[in-house]
């Protein structure tokens, strides 16, 4: 598959790292961005590239040449001025039917194989990489629905109360069926705004979930962490054809604070402490995926928008103090009857209520995770069982340790993630 590398823009925000040539070529623990970006193409067999470059894009035409001595065959296409994040593919010639579309400021290690394959099954006219961060509250996000279809876009400016922690993160498989779709009438065009928003109505974008490394480098701040990943070994680590580490995170009384099933998203608060812990979680390396049993939902307590909504108001509080989690695994089912307004379809004995091990195995099968490496915490003894069950190593939160006893037991979620700290985790 053909990838496009957008490598002309000139980095305002990250002048003083260096402010007289192109972003893509500011050199980050030895080689430039976008050298690092061509080795993890290459190395997912990905070997014919266009570069599109500005005014200023002598310095990465005479570093790469034609490819060669990179093991792949790289174009050029030059923007006599500038065109938008967009404008070049309405005037690079024989587009292919498919192919990716890369920022040049932007850090990854992915297995690219997962996402053509998710392309193709969901036959898309685009599939958007998203993921977590850190600093969603300053990030464009994307809406979705249960099909992973694109249904909503949240740039920066918008408002917004409740979200899900979904970024845009700059890697995109397109569809040369999208452009044709998309006539522009003028020459600078932007990729979200001009074409990505206003085909949501399509039903033809879909948003590709990932926890794997990508970053962009926009601000010194960015630029020197992800320097430390990479020189820590924390980008390549991610990739998911590498086995991953996990902490799976209970949430009523683990995250959030417990006094009674929650039914409505204003008796959601986090414990505190919770988000400080998830966060040493994640920059530990650790993939952070709540396991949580609702029998809200079979009982007829809540339904799913509303389940939802409580979600998204914890990645939100989550996202405010610089946590995330990675994933969220829910069983609905309840055995038990004779609630009022339970659902029948609900009621059944399942593989996925702990403490069977059903969400902990769809999430190690869909994120390539160890469970020998990885940790199942809670504060109930469904948890630890479910963790037992998985294969995991059980933490058990309690205010009354017992003794005679090999779980590992700790007072809350922070202590257990200062815990892996005092460890020395590096996690990948």
């Amino acid at each position: 598959m053909k990838t496009i590398i957008m490598a002309g823009g000139m980095g305002k925000r990250i002048a003083q790292v260096a402010s007289d040539i192109p972003k893509p070529m500011i050199p980050i623990c030895g080689k430039p961005i976008l050298e690092h970006q061509i080795d993890c193409l290459k190395k997912n067999g990905l070997t014919d590239l266009t570069l599109v470059v500005g005014h200023l894009g002598k310095p990465i035409k005479d570093y790469f040449g034609d490819g060669k001595s990179f093991g792949c065959e790289i174009n050029y296409f030059t923007e006599t001025h500038p065109l938008g994040t967009a404008g070049a593919l309405y005037r690079i010639k024989d587009l292919p039917e498919d192919f990716i579309l890369l920022n040049g400021d932007v850090i990854f290690d992915i297995d690219f194989s997962r996402i053509i394959a998710f392309h193709k099954e969901k036959k898309a006219w685009a599939t958007l990489a998203v993921h977590p961060n850190n600093h969603p509250f300053d990030s464009a996000l994307v809406i979705t629905n249960s099909n992973n279809q694109v249904t909503g876009w949240l740039n920066k400016e918008d408002e917004r109360t409740y979200y899900k922690n979904q970024v845009n993160s700059g890697v995109h498989i397109l569809s040369s069926e999208l452009i044709k779709n998309c006539p522009q009438e003028k020459e600078k065009v932007d990729l979200d705004r001009d074409i990505l928003k206003p085909s949501i109505q399509t039903e033809k974008i879909f948003a590709y979930h990932t926890p794997e490394y990508i970053k962009d480098m926009g601000t010194p701040e960015r630029f020197a962490q992800v320097s430390s990943d990479i020189e820590n070994g924390i980008v390549h680590k991610r990739n998911l054809s590498e086995k991953q580490k996990a902490v799976f995170i209970d949430r009523d009384g683990t995250i959030n604070v417990f006094n009674g099933l929650v039914t409505k998203h204003e008796d959601f608060f986090l414990i505190d402490g919770a988000a400080q812990a998830i966060k040493k979680i994640n920059s530990l390396g650790f993939l952070a995926i709540v396991i949580t049993n609702q029998p809200v939902i079979a009982r007829g307590d809540i339904d799913f928008e509303t389940l939802d909504l409580i979600h998204m108001k914890m990645e939100t509080e989550l996202g405010k103090q610089g946590a995330y989690i990675d994933d969220l695994f829910y069983c609905p089912h309840h055995p038990d009857k004779g609630f009022e307004n339970e659902r029948p379809e609900y009621k059944i004995d399942c593989g996925c209520r702990k403490p069977k091990p059903g969400m902990l195995i769809k999430a190690m099968e869909k994120y390539n995770i160890d469970p020998a490496l990885s940790y199942m915490v809670g504060d109930d003894k469904r948890d630890t069982d479910a963790g037992i069950n998985a294969g995991c190593t059980p933490v058990f939160l309690t205010e009354n340790p017992e003794n005679n006893t090999s779980l590992l037991q700790f007072l809350s979620l922070l202590q257990f993630a200062d815990y892996l700290y005092s460890k020395n985790e590096t996690a990948l």
